[in-house]
């Protein structure tokens, strides 16, 4: 890959591994949930429609209406919520490692719904080792009350959705301009949320940390983040534009504990591993290194971003 490709790689894994991070800090600072998602999803679409119109890509999109409102529910609508509610429970690096559990939700979903993409051999073995690095961290680290086991299940819960985001982009937005397909999700989600917003809304003036990190959110975690994976996808394609997934965890680690003084546990650096491991397994289908002849071909769509 290029210079240019790695560069758009990296710092969409940085902004994305951040998300979580400004997420914890605005729901510290108070404000609601639903103001939260309406407020990033607005900004992120004041930067992409824009940029999408420009591009001419907003005709194809009206062309697929009902695919269209299917991908938004499954890629922001839900999965922001899950997320952002969540994480009132949960600290924000294991939110970032939950996450990561995307591909291994596509291997066992494709076994039904999509057979270019099941996985066999290592990508079954991927699968089971993503599960007992999920199974390790709610037994150690999300093992505390109801309310952190639930909050827990919601962020595992928003990887189900982004892994039924891939299948439904697969099927209705082949060929369709990614910037189009980014700005329409943004924009279709901050007016499901806006209700919830305005029913919601401070009653106080928030934070200077609270506010910064709303705008980095939008700006920076949904609206760049959006645009600079939809890039790397149409410059080296959905399978190594995927390594973002790979990385981003790792960042959302690094920010927790370091900014936010999250705990650093044997059972969160673990978890860690097995997981990412998984899911790179279930995602490649084959051993890395000299335990693989040979990787086996294997179809791939364009990958909606996993938004964070």
């Amino acid at each position: 890959m290029s210079a240019r490709a790695w560069l758009f790689l990296s710092v969409t894994a940085a902004l994305w591994g951040a998300s979580y991070m400004f997420i914890k800090v605005a729901l510290d600072g108070g404000l609601s949930e639903g103001f939260i998602i309406c407020a990033r999803t607005l900004l992120g679409a004041a930067i992409l429609v824009p940029m999408a119109v420009k591009a001419d890509a907003i005709r194809p999109i009206l062309d697929r209406k009902g695919w269209a409102l299917a991908l938004a529910a499954a890629q922001v609508i839900v999965p922001f919520g899950l997320i952002t509610f969540g994480e009132n429970h949960v600290p924000s690096a294991l939110a970032g490692i939950l996450v990561a559990t995307a591909p291994l939700f596509i291997t066992l979903l494709a076994i039904k719904v999509d057979p270019d993409e099941r996985s066999h051999g290592w990508g079954l073995v991927g699968v089971v080792l993503g599960m007992v690095g999920v199974v390790l961290l709610f037994g150690l680290d999300l093992s505390g009350d109801t309310e952190t086991l639930l909050g827990g299940l919601m962020i595992v819960g928003s990887g189900l959705c982004y892994a039924i985001a891939v299948l439904i982009a697969k099927r209705g937005f082949t060929g369709v301009p990614p910037v189009g397909v980014a700005a329409s999700n943004l924009a279709i989600s901050a007016v499901v949320w806006l209700p919830f917003a305005l029913a919601t809304l401070p009653t106080h003036s928030p934070g200077a940390n609270a506010i910064l990190s709303m705008l980095a959110l939008g700006a920076g975690g949904t609206g760049l983040a959006f645009l600079f994976f939809y890039t790397s996808i149409a410059e080296v394609g959905p399978a190594r534009a995927s390594i973002v997934s790979y990385v981003a965890p790792a960042f959302s680690v690094v920010y927790g504990v370091l900014l936010l003084d999250e705990d650093l546990t044997v059972g969160t650096i673990a978890g860690l591993g097995l997981i990412l491991a998984g899911s790179w397994l279930a995602a490649s289908g084959h051993a890395p290194g000299p335990l693989s002849r040979s990787a086996p071909s294997r179809s791939s769509a364009p990958e909606p971003a996993r938004a964070r």
